[in-house]
């Protein structure tokens, strides 16, 4: 009897850990906890808007009122993190079978994160899902220093139905919003710009040097007094 109820304790916890484990592995590879799309809020917000429309009245707009409010520069440009809890822990991790997830990333680990990918040249290349130039879109860094479009990364995840990333594979990243392909690209272009501006200064300028300085050739010097005479 003592052998036949150990034996199957022993099958139990084998039935248990097994479950335990394909729990794990579900949580691990479905996509919960979205850093960049979040379903449960979609359908709050889907809520919220239908409440709205409900109790929605019309207003007469007379356009006295109205204050236009520019955007801070400074909210724009500010990095944060979309996921800062970490996901809760499975069964597998609570029955010790499997390692807890690593704690969420400190400001000075993001900071060498962001180096790493600095030193890469990740934001001056272009996006590895869609192949373009960040420009000002949106842009996410990875905990594994991988940089992607906000866009892209979402349009991923759905269509993967994963939490991986592109590139390496890691599993349950996390995501910081940063602002360096933006950046990059207001110098691009005040660069461009400058450049135009330079051009266009230096033509002038030479059209006017052309008709004051007489040239060092013969026949160019006749036609240049010839112009003055006539």
């Amino acid at each position: 009897m003592l052998k036949h109820k150990g034996h199957s304790s022993k099958k139990n916890n084998l039935a248990i850990n097994a479950v335990a484990l394909q729990d794990h592995i579900l949580h691990d590879l479905q996509l919960r906890n979205l850093s960049v799309a979040d379903h449960s809020k979609t359908q709050v917000q889907k809520k919220e808007n239908k409440s709205l429309k409900r109790d929605a009245k019309a207003i007469i707009d007379t356009g006295l009122k109205k204050t236009t409010q520019c955007p801070k520069l400074e909210d724009s440009e500010k990095e944060y993190v979309l996921d800062p809890k970490p996901p809760p822990l499975t069964l597998a991790q609570k029955l010790g079978l499997i390692g807890p997830p690593p704690p969420p990333l400190s400001s000075d680990e993001w900071e060498k994160v962001k180096q790493r990918s600095l030193l890469q040249g990740d934001s001056v290349q272009p996006c590895p899902i869609c192949k373009e130039d960040f420009e000002l879109r949106p842009q996410v860094l990875l905990s594994c220093s991988h940089v992607f479009h906000r866009a892209c990364l979402q349009a991923f995840e759905k269509f993967t139905n994963k939490k991986t990333c592109p590139l390496c594979r890691k599993n349950q990243y996390e995501t910081r919003v940063i602002h360096d392909g933006a950046r990059l690209f207001r110098i691009k272009c005040a660069t461009r710009i400058q450049a135009c501006w330079r051009g266009y200064v230096v033509r002038k300028w030479y059209q006017n040097l052309r008709k004051t300085v007489p040239p060092t050739d013969a026949k160019l010097r006749k036609k240049f007094f010839e112009k003055k005479v006539a």
